[in-house]
């Protein structure tokens, strides 16, 4: 009986100690970005200060048309450049590409650099609220 007691409160010391380190705390890394609307960052661009707004498509279209105020960085360099273009790893970062498929990757990577507060958008073909 005694042998057994041990065996129950190791086995419920070492749950506890593996939730604790894979469950929410308050310094647990975010491991993933949030996926949002377009109005969602919109109300966010109208609502809130201090944000970046990413577009991840190439310079080709970036000339074309897009959301006032975007800085480019291509999906495809996003492990390369965004660290020195993107400083504070806690601002809150919009991602869009044209469609949704290289932001969602681009935002993806962002969150592996170790940025916290990412979120995607999807395509500015259907971002309804204008370019330039």
């Amino acid at each position: 009986m005694k042998r057994f007691s041990v065996i129950l409160i190791l086995i419920i010391t070492c749950t506890a100690v593996l939730y604790g380190c894979t469950s929410g705390g308050e310094n647990k890394m975010k491991s993933s970005y949030e996926q949002i609307t377009p109005a969602e960052a919109k109300a966010i661009m109208d609502e809130k200060d201090g944000y970046v707004i990413l577009d991840v498509r190439t310079q080709e279209e970036f000339d074309e048309a897009h959301i006032d105020g975007a800085i480019l960085i291509p999906d495809y360099e996003i492990a390369d450049k965004a660290e020195s273009v993107l400083k504070d790893k806690n601002q809150l970062i919009l991602v869009y590409c044209r469609s949704g498929r290289r932001s969602k990757n681009a935002a993806s990577e962002l969150v592996s650099l170790g940025y916290t507060n990412v979120k995607e958008f999807g395509g500015i073909i259907d971002w309804p609220y204008g370019t330039v």
